[in-house]
């Protein structure tokens, strides 16, 4: 199993650190050490609220002599709020000032949802709800079609400020309509999957179309306990097929299931707030799991997904706004 997956023409690590909920004051810290423990691949979004820390940890592994710009691989994400075409380009050039870089590998559109502008200048980043100091603060929908928001995403590709483009959290028929109008074809889907969410005939009709995939949340549940969108019961490292397959390999859980993922043929993204933890989710290139042990796993599945606008968006802003059904 390589390390690396293929992006179009490009190579991408298949192992990446995720930078969400990361506290801004560890993140350039955790940023270094990830650089210094091998990690290549960072996964970020303005969303995120950390951008700039993240360029600050990057600064540092490079004056540090960790690795060059041309050794990382930068991932971004344009915010909800910035899918006007005439808002794109702003949206990626403050993620580049803010990381301290000049182009991004990979620039994905976060969500298939347009929110009504917010200036940069007036509030960064702008999150959800639109009017957050009104007394009725509400999320506000901006009815951009897609279509715009991919044009001006293949302007950033013609302009050289990222290499490739792609989506997050789009299901089959979006990406089946993307497909049909893109002229620079999507080069990643971004996606929840893990044991419990497999989401295998999404990845098969992507891998179908030659898009790569990301896991994102690879070890299910553990970022959602603190925001109340999961519970503790539901972690999948402590399912008994997964406790004894570490058993048997001698891993951890938590390496079983990241080995699962990148054996399935996606990338995976893990965040952790702990710099023992970094070498660990790296450490999963010199062992395999069986075929047996990929159906087990497998079969876990039970659609269970925690990340789902159509759930959180209702109960902490007050709009039902589903994407997925």
């Amino acid at each position: 199993m390589s390390e690396n997956i293929s992006v179009k023409q490009d190579a991408m690590p298949a192992v990446g650190f995720g930078l969400w909920k990361i506290d801004k004051s560890d993140t350039a810290g955790m940023v270094c050490q990830a650089i210094k423990a091998g990690y290549r691949h960072l996964d970020s979004a303005a969303d995120y609220g950390n951008e700039a820390e993240v360029g600050d940890g990057i600064r540092q592994a490079i004056e540090q002599g960790l690795c060059t710009r041309q050794d990382l691989w930068l991932t971004s994400k344009l915010w909800n709020t910035f899918h006007r075409p005439e808002h794109v380009r702003e949206a990626c050039e403050k993620t580049l000032a803010d990381l301290g870089v000049d182009y991004l590998d990979l620039y994905l559109v976060h969500f298939p949802i347009a929110l009504k502008y917010v200036p940069i200048g007036e509030r960064y980043p702008p999150e959800w709800i639109f009017n957050p100091d009104d007394d009725n603060p509400e999320m506000v929908v901006d009815p951009v079609p897609l279509s715009e928001t991919w044009r001006a995403m293949e302007a950033l590709v013609q302009a050289g400020l990222v290499r490739n483009i792609g989506v997050c959290n789009y299901n089959s028929a979006l990406l089946h309509d993307l497909m049909a109008y893109a002229s620079i074809k999507p080069a990643m889907l971004q996606i929840e999957s893990h044991p419990y969410l497999t989401q295998a005939r999404l990845v098969r009709l992507a891998q179908s179309y030659e898009l790569a995939v990301t896991a994102f949340s690879p070890l299910g549940a553990g970022s959602y306990v603190e925001l109340e969108m999961a519970s503790q019961q539901e972690s999948v490292l402590g399912q008994s097929v997964v406790l004894d397959i570490a058993r048997r390999v001698q891993r951890t859980p938590a390496q079983v299931v990241l080995r699962w993922g990148v054996q399935r043929g996606t990338a995976v993204i893990p965040k952790t707030s702990r710099v023992e933890r970094l070498a660990e989710n790296l450490a999963i290139f010199d062992f395999e799991l069986s075929d047996d042990d990929m159906v087990a796993i497998s079969e876990l599945n039970r659609n269970r997904r925690f990340n789902d606008p159509g759930t959180f968006c209702e109960q902490a802003f007050g709009r039902f706004y589903p994407i997925y059904d």
